[in-house]
């Protein structure tokens, strides 16, 4: 039995230029007793912003790992079984060198840091930096956008890779918001002249009558996710001025038909509510000089009962077809608020039991 004073220097992290700002992390362990790790970070300040607004930050590394996380000043002590605070040390060590480059962090990059220590299981040389390289980013003027978790890194990947994406899950993986990050990076660097963005006009589950107004704000209010991700991306003034212009251009899936459209970004957002015929007409609009972005989640179709989605069907075709990408998100690439993952998971798993019993059943 190692004496309660005696330090376990067998999961402090090596002593390299990257790990400077954190400053003597050490454990405590009893044969069969649980773990102590104390962290100490040099720069109060930064601390704060690690720990959250009232150790938010904190609170979600205890409940997503399991262990006690009590701050002091610039202190963290860390207090469970000896893989969870290896995976909690590293959490904060990572979430610490984001903060040192100058990078802001919320509760989706915590929560995208625990995946990431979870995945990797306890190995003893991790090194934070390293770890922020592996993730890819997409550069902008206002700021860097830098995928939160695995899924969203093959997702940027497969945006620059591929000149027509498709992006498929739950609500609240960031599909549409990084197509338009990557759409917003390519009409800054002049790489197209306009940035087009769609969506059909189907009603979630409501009728909404008609609408008042000129085409665009009959369109607006199904477009309001696409803007929000715009006026986060982009200064509003520039997306104001670039909406005028046709720099960026509001078009109505359903009057699509005819165009080809070359030199261009192009989303099309939930399109899980296109039909097989919108789908062929939409993706065959390509040009030269485009890029297409299609995004959507075949969880929540709203087309009448009976009808194919053009988004289902359009992956199962286009699989394997070289040119194309396709990015699947599952309910644990959510990065939104840690209770809708666990809604999207409630009812995945009460569709696969709905599944279930009527295969039970039989015709």
């Amino acid at each position: 039995m190692r004496r309660s004073g005696d330090k376990d220097r067998s999961i402090a992290p090596s002593q390299t230029p990257a790990r400077a700002a954190i400053s003597d992390p050490w454990a405590i362990q009893g044969e069969d007793g649980p773990t102590q790790v104390v962290l100490a970070f040099d720069d109060n300040r930064l601390a704060t912003l690690l720990f959250g607004h009232y150790g938010r930050n904190l609170a979600l590394v205890e409940r997503k790992l399991g262990v006690k996380a009590d701050s002091r000043g610039n202190h963290v002590t860390l207090d469970g079984p000896r893989d969870r605070c290896e995976q909690a040390r590293r959490v904060l060590e990572q979430l610490y060198d984001n903060l040192r480059r100058g990078r802001e962090i919320g509760p989706g990059d915590v929560e995208g840091a625990i995946r990431e220590a979870v995945a990797q299981g306890s190995l003893f040389d991790f090194d934070p930096s390293e770890t922020q390289q592996n993730f890819d980013e997409i550069q902008l003027r206002r700021r860097p956008v830098r995928a939160r978790t695995a899924a969203q890194d093959a997702y940027i990947r497969a945006l620059k890779r591929h000149t027509l994406v498709f992006g498929t899950g739950p609500a609240g993986t960031g599909k549409t918001w990084l197509a338009v990050a990557y759409a917003v990076h390519l009409l800054e660097r002049r790489m197209v002249d306009r940035l087009i963005l769609s969506r059909p006009a189907v009603e979630a589950g409501e009728r909404l009558g008609f609408l008042p107004g000129d085409m665009k704000e009959k369109v607006d209010p199904y477009l309001r996710p696409i803007y929000d991700a715009l006026h986060d991306l982009m200064d509003r003034a520039f997306v104001e001025r670039a909406l005028q212009t046709g720099e960026i251009e509001i078009a109505p899936l359903a009057f699509m038909r005819g165009r080809t459209l070359s030199n261009a970004a192009i989303i099309l957002d939930e399109a899980q509510n296109t039909t097989s015929m919108q789908m062929k007409m939409f993706l065959t609009r390509l040009g030269e000089n485009s890029h297409m972005i299609i995004t959507g989640d075949p969880s929540q179709i709203d087309l009448p009962s009976g009808q194919m989605s053009g988004l289902s069907e359009a992956v199962k075709l286009l699989d394997g077809v070289e040119g194309i990408g396709i990015c699947q998100f599952k309910a644990e690439d959510v990065v939104r608020h840690e209770l809708v993952g666990r809604i999207v998971a409630a009812y995945e798993t009460a569709d696969l039991n709905r599944a279930n019993a009527n295969g039970a059943k039989g015709p």
